[in-house]
């Protein structure tokens, strides 16, 4: 009889040590996600604040710019007025705000990433169109975005040829839901368990990938990833409203 006894509190304690792992590991895995999410938002507002900065300080500059083309002008310096149109050119394409979605924190967080992608001489077309008032509360849509953004710079940066660097964005409301399509070069084709697209690595890439599965499970969306060879695309439908 006591042989029995001691079989079951040793059973309780077995699963009550595994309950308690379980549970640690649990919460150790979920402040590993909530520091990653706190580093990725400090990276996106200084992306973010850089980009306006630069707008900024070229506004500022602006009258300076001005007095010094007129003064090229006056002394027919022609040849040196075309190379400084031609730098400052180049600056204000790194740094002028041309996406407008419609929705303010879209639009930061899409102007800073392709503004940033350019700049590393990956070619980008993007078409983008996001409604006020939806159901995504705007961290979670600039999380998402933010992460695709970053993991397609990521695999166009790992292309040796410029001129094969390429990143495609349509985001637009299709069927009274929001449809979120990037298409980007890549030279390697990811692996897969399950249906699921696995980083190559860990971190913060790994931490990504959840943090974009989490985001549409969340609000109850469809997820599609497509790899052929040379490019990776993400297909992404979430509803305005709630169901």
């Amino acid at each position: 009889m006591n042989y029995v006894w001691i079989w079951l509190v040793a059973m309780l304690l077995s699963l009550g040590l595994g309950f308690l792992l379980g549970r640690a590991l649990m919460l150790r895995k979920r402040r590993h996600m909530e520091q990653y999410v706190s580093e990725v938002m400090e990276q996106h507002l200084a992306e973010v604040q850089t980009m306006y900065s630069q707008v900024r300080g070229w506004r500022h500059d602006y009258r300076n710019h001005i007095q010094t083309m007129q003064a090229y002008v006056e002394m027919q310096a022609y040849d040196a007025l075309a190379v400084y149109l031609r730098d400052l050119t180049d600056t204000v394409t790194l740094t002028d705000q041309v996406i407008k979605t419609g929705n303010i924190a879209m639009d930061a967080i899409l102007n800073s990433k392709v503004s940033l992608a350019r700049a590393q001489g990956i070619h980008v077309d993007i078409s983008a169109v996001v409604p006020t008032g939806i159901v995504i509360s705007d961290v979670d849509l600039c999380q998402m975005i933010g992460n695709l953004m970053d993991n397609a710079v990521e695999a166009c940066l790992k292309i040796k040829k410029k001129e094969d660097r390429f990143l495609r964005v349509y985001i637009d409301v299709i069927k009274e839901q929001l449809y979120i399509y990037i298409l980007n070069a890549t030279q390697e084709s990811p692996r897969r368990l399950g249906g699921h697209n696995l980083s190559s690595k860990g971190g913060r890439h790994g931490f990504g990938l959840q943090r974009v599965d989490q985001v549409i499970a969340k609000y109850g969306g469809y997820l599609e990833r497509q790899d052929e060879p040379g490019v990776f695309a993400t297909e992404i439908f979430l509803p305005l409203a709630h169901k």
